[in-house]
């Protein structure tokens, strides 16, 4: 990051003292936000931020906790607008697995993916207890929630602050938070999502749904496709507000609109700590793959609930360090 030294100059290793709290910071403010690059435009501004004001900070909290005070303010001011992101079944019925295409949408209105790289640090246990609270149906829950009830709820019951550390961040009364948190709590229970729920599976049932995936995509069986998933697996693709529900349907639009994903390549990332793939589609050009999506998907239990297949590659295949084409 290049800033430039403000008035009062910072000690020469103030950023160094900032980056440990990089990944940490990104992965609030992408819960925050609903958007890989808007949590990383948030902590660039936040750091900035702490670097101008390195002054005021007198030591009477953490730096980790005065970081994530102004990073909260950061994403309370790039919240202001009316738009919230959203995943496509939160929007509307699922449709008719025969139903055409319908226009796509500007990509600001979607919860997008996140690189595993960008939210999580090198301690596989705090890995471990994040991911739960960075699966996409979590993240488009927390977008119901107004600016502020968003910030409590997640300094709260995901980060573990106390009443009093988030009422000095977000400068109201303590009393005013725990009010905030109960009011977050009846919403997420509306929606059906919890910072507490998770999906218990080993590594060995991950790698087994995963290699199951990738072989029967690539052969494109949709019979051995759907038998990994969930009698009610979701099927989405922002920026299309369309999506289907149910085995029998995902079998149905993947051999009909999706029959352009035949004899496709999927390369492993990981995003929002669950399997995840850079799917590249054939092209007319013999041995040559170009990009198509990045996949995420969901998992309960030891099968697949969501195929969410992100299309805005121009954008994405570079946020998680992808070649712009695969060859053979």
């Amino acid at each position: 990051m290049n800033v430039a030294l403000t008035d009062g100059a910072a000690p020469d290793d103030l950023l160094a003292q900032f980056d440990p709290h990089r990944r940490e910071l990104c992965a609030y403010a992408y819960r925050m936000l609903g958007s890989s690059f808007e949590a990383e435009d948030a902590v660039q501004e936040a750091f900035t931020r702490a670097w101008k004001a390195h002054g005021s900070f007198e030591g009477r909290s953490s730096l980790r906790s005065w970081l994530y005070k102004i990073t909260t303010n950061v994403c309370l001011d790039m919240l202001k607008g009316p738009q919230r992101r959203a995943r496509p079944m939160d929007l509307a019925p699922a449709s008719d697995a025969g139903t055409p295409l319908p226009a796509p949408e500007p990509d600001y209105m979607w919860v997008e993916p996140i690189p595993d790289s960008l939210a999580f640090g090198a301690d596989p246990a705090a890995a471990a207890e994040a991911k739960d609270t960075l699966r996409l149906a979590f993240v488009a829950a927390v977008q119901h929630l107004p600016a502020k009830q968003r910030a409590v709820m997640l300094m709260r019951e995901v980060l573990r602050f106390s009443a009093a550390e988030t009422a000095e961040a977000l400068q109201i009364s303590p009393a005013s938070v725990n009010s905030a948190l109960q009011r977050a709590r009846a919403t997420m229970e509306q929606v059906h999502a919890s910072p507490q729920d998770t999906y218990v599976i080993d590594d060995a049932e991950v790698r087994k749904l995963v290699d199951g995936y990738v072989s029967a995509f690539e052969a494109f069986d949709m019979d051995a496709l759907t038998a990994l998933c969930t009698q009610d697996v979701a099927l989405s693709m922002p920026p299309f507000p369309l999506w289907v529900q149910g085995r029998l349907a995902v079998a149905e639009f993947m051999l009909g609109t999706g029959s352009q994903c035949r004899d496709s390549k999927l390369v492993p990332v990981g995003a929002n700590g669950m399997p995840a793939f850079g799917h590249y589609k054939p092209s007319d050009e013999p041995g040559l793959w170009l990009p198509w999506s990045i996949t995420v998907l969901e998992l309960d239990g030891g099968q697949i609930a969501g195929l969410n297949y992100f299309l805005d590659t121009p954008k994405l295949f570079p946020l998680f360090g992808l070649p712009g084409e695969y060859r053979e």
